[in-house]
């Protein structure tokens, strides 16, 4: 390798590590971002078990439904959805689309996830976060938000 080839080699690697430490320092920032609680609750079972801790935060004027890490429901659903229902305990069926707004679809059936709620859902109209299939109009779980969700922004 002559010369010319080892310094542009060298100014890659530095450039690399360099780049490399710079997504570190933002993944970092990103992990740290300043969160204020809004609400929260656990996850009780409906028509299947379900398990876990849910909040809604505010972070950077955005509000989001995060689950937690010790999240469970059933996989035997084929439609779930997350959802923000009017009351502490949302009917095991035959919800009315009036009582809730979908937040979308269940990323995954157990673990850590999050879902941005749009600025123009009013948060003291919500008492619950459930997980609920479409296709059968069922509550496979909820959770009874406890904390300010009266004093929520928006």
């Amino acid at each position: 390798m002559n010369y010319n080839n080892l310094v542009a080699v060298g100014i890659a690697s530095v450039l690399t590590v360099a780049g490399l430490g710079v997504l570190n320092q933002s993944e970092t920032q990103a992990q740290m971002r300043p969160q204020t609680a809004i609400a929260s609750g656990t996850f009780m079972a409906a028509e299947k078990p379900t398990q876990g801790k849910v909040s809604i935060v505010s972070e950077n004027g955005k509000r989001y439904v995060i689950l937690d890490q010790g999240f469970k429901t059933s996989d035997q659903g084929p439609d779930l959805e997350v959802i923000l229902y009017r009351s502490a305990t949302p009917p095991q069926s035959g919800l009315k689309k009036e009582n809730y707004v979908s937040l979308g679809k269940l990323q995954k059936f157990n673990g850590a996830q999050r879902y941005p709620i749009a600025d123009n859902v009013k948060l003291a109209d919500y008492k619950s976060v459930a997980i609920w299939c479409n296709k059968f109009n069922a509550t496979f779980g909820y959770a009874s938000l406890g904390g300010s969700t009266m004093m929520a922004p928006k």
